[in-house]
């Protein structure tokens, strides 16, 4: 059955304008993106885990003192 859709299509994409056989193969393509399968995304921790990276939350609160440190500041406009 495959093979008689395939003929078909081709059989009907002959007979269209080349501006029309463009925007169906867009479309093809476009049906090809939505279909695919896409991989699951990785966690954070997953990818930061061999940097040996060791941040607990003292020194996490540490950083954010120092960069928001006299924020907000007195602005005259």
């Amino acid at each position: 059955m495959t093979a008689n859709i395939e003929e078909m299509l081709i059989q009907r994409m002959r007979t269209l304008p080349v501006e029309r056989q463009v925007e169906v193969l867009d479309f093809v393509d476009f049906l090809s993106r939505k279909s695919a399968v896409h991989k699951p995304r990785r966690s954070p921790i997953g990818l930061f885990a061999g940097l040996g990276i060791d941040i607990n939350a003292e020194e996490i609160d540490a950083a954010r003192a120092e960069l928001w440190q006299g924020f907000p500041r007195d602005v005259e406009l």
